[in-house]
């Protein structure tokens, strides 16, 4: 899900997490200054993208890299908060298979699991 206030897209199911990452880093609220991803997006063109626009990488390389890519582990390791995240929210069968079509109902969906996922 792609967004800025007001404004929500929904990338299609079968997109790839690597080509769908600048747009929604172009439409992120504020600066980011670092991405903390797994090797799904590692990608040589996305690496240089990101690091022409001051963003730090930190994105493990996959095994069929001849050069291996240097990873801050520290860094590295606070991304499983963003996984234990998504993973609660997708205890919740609506979330998870996408039931809802409409951008606008999948938002209030997901607005309303994340109450009762965090809240409770």
């Amino acid at each position: 899900m792609i967004g800025r206030p007001g404004v929500i897209h929904l990338t299609p199911g079968n997109a790839s997490d690597g080509k769908t990452a600048p747009v929604v880093l172009d439409k992120a609220p504020g600066r980011v200054r670092r991405l903390i991803a797994d090797n799904g997006y590692d990608a040589d063109w996305l690496r240089q993208d990101l690091r022409q626009h001051g963003i730090s990488v930190v994105i493990p390389g996959t095994r069929a890299r001849k050069r291996k890519i240097r990873l801050d582990k520290r860094r590295y390791r606070d991304r499983w908060r963003v996984e234990a995240a998504f993973c609660r929210l997708k205890d919740f069968r609506r979330i998870a298979t996408r039931y809802d079509k409409l951008a606008r109902n999948f938002a209030s969906a997901l607005a309303l699991a994340a109450v009762i996922a965090f809240w409770c």
